[in-house]
């Protein structure tokens, strides 16, 4: 499965829209994908499945990268 991650790259600041990112990750669920990335120093937002039409369009975008953890 394919997964949406929001994320703010620091822990320490308060989560503000403009500086959310994302990143696209395979993995079998939320669970595995929040421990991946329990390493990284980054103040995960939102992590959501994405599948089907969704994964789609999301595959439109310039920005659609899928990272191996």
């Amino acid at each position: 499965m394919i997964f949406k991650v929001y994320y703010q790259e620091k822990k320490n600041e308060v989560p503000v829209r403009e500086n959310t990112r994302v990143l696209y990750t395979e993995a079998g669920s939320e669970r595995e994908v929040r421990h991946a990335l329990k390493s990284r120093p980054y103040n995960i937002e939102f992590v959501q499945k994405v599948a089907n039409s969704f994964l789609e369009y999301e595959k439109q975008s310039p920005n659609y990268k899928v990272e191996q953890l």
